[in-house]
């Protein structure tokens, strides 16, 4: 086989390992979208759910955690939550990145 071919199977190798990388990447978002993560804050006082990819789905905020409150501290309470549902779900990205078997590169030239 002349090396030119041998070139192009590499290639040829190396795009559908692309692909199907690029498949399982997909699948790991999908399914990261229909993850929960659900975190709290002030004792529960503001609640947010976000999705595995760490978009906020929803917030809650307690009314007695308006009472006595400056809107700064809530402000606080909201953040730290958003915050940690963010953490979180990046968190669990990488785990599900791990997940995924090495790349087979061949060594360097």
């Amino acid at each position: 086989m002349s090396e030119d071919r041998i070139v192009m199977a590499d290639f040829q190798q190396l795009f559908q390992l692309g692909q199907q990388v690029q498949g399982k990447l997909a699948q790991i978002q999908s399914d990261l979208a229909g993850r929960v993560i659900e975190t709290s804050a002030g004792g529960g006082m503001v609640r947010v759910t976000a999705d595995g990819r760490g978009t906020v789905r929803s917030i809650a905020i307690d009314p007695a955690a308006f009472e006595g409150r400056d809107a700064e501290l809530l402000a606080d309470l909201v953040l730290g939550a958003v915050a940690e549902a963010q953490r979180r779900a990046g968190e669990l990205m990488q785990s599900e990145m791990r997940k995924m078997p090495p790349l087979p590169f061949p060594p360097a030239l």
